[in-house]
């Protein structure tokens, strides 16, 4: 198990640094400190073992997401942790959203099914919540969700590249925009929420 979370390791850096297609087992082993054979123990080929690294970071990506949503019963704050998750998922130093949102081999049918499944997983336990705290149905709250996991991961992404402003001041910016749109939905009253 420990030898798997190094290799998977070694393997995210070399993808982000390198891409897919320039990557070779070789340098992912070097990169482990073990040998091909060693690797090929764990991992048959390089697609398998690049479908192991997407497969922690969409998870990473969902988890944060999640946790966001739990930290707090306050609707308005709710929407803040939403984008501060996406930035802090970017800002990240092992670069592990370029594994999810720039993925150099979303032609792959399984890597485009897994990064799809991230971004599904977000807006579906957003649009979940949405629907807690409003008076929205479920087909509105989704739209409602996608929307804001498009402007998290987008303006995230976006503010990474330049890093022109503290990330504080990016998410109170971004976090005031999707409130505006989430927080103009009609608010489920404690007693309608019985």
């Amino acid at each position: 198990m420990q030898r798997r979370a190094q290799l998977l390791e070694a393997a995210q850096a070399v993808f982000v640094e390198k891409g897919y297609h320039s990557t070779g087992m070789e340098d992912i082993a070097e990169r482990a400190g073990v040998s091909k054979p060693v690797l090929y123990q764990h991992f048959p080929g390089k697609l398998e073992l690049y479908l192991a690294v997407v497969d922690v970071h969409t998870q990473a990506l969902v988890d944060v997401v999640e946790s966001a949503l739990r930290s707090t019963d306050n609707h308005k704050q709710r929407v803040y942790a939403v984008v501060e998750a996406f930035f802090d998922f970017v800002a990240r130093e092992d670069s592990a959203y370029r594994i999810v949102f720039e993925s150099d081999l979303v032609e792959v049918a399984s890597v485009r099914e897994r990064l799809d499944w991230s971004l599904q997983a977000c807006t579906e336990a957003l649009a979940r919540q949405i629907v807690l705290d409003t008076q929205l149905p479920i087909e509105v709250a989704r739209l409602v969700a996608q929307g804001l996991v498009g402007l998290g991961q987008v303006s995230a992404r976006a503010w990474l590249k330049d890093q022109a402003l503290p990330k504080e001041l990016a998410v109170g910016i971004i976090g005031r925009l999707a409130w505006r749109g989430v927080g103009g939905q009609p608010v489920r009253s404690a007693e309608s929420a019985d």
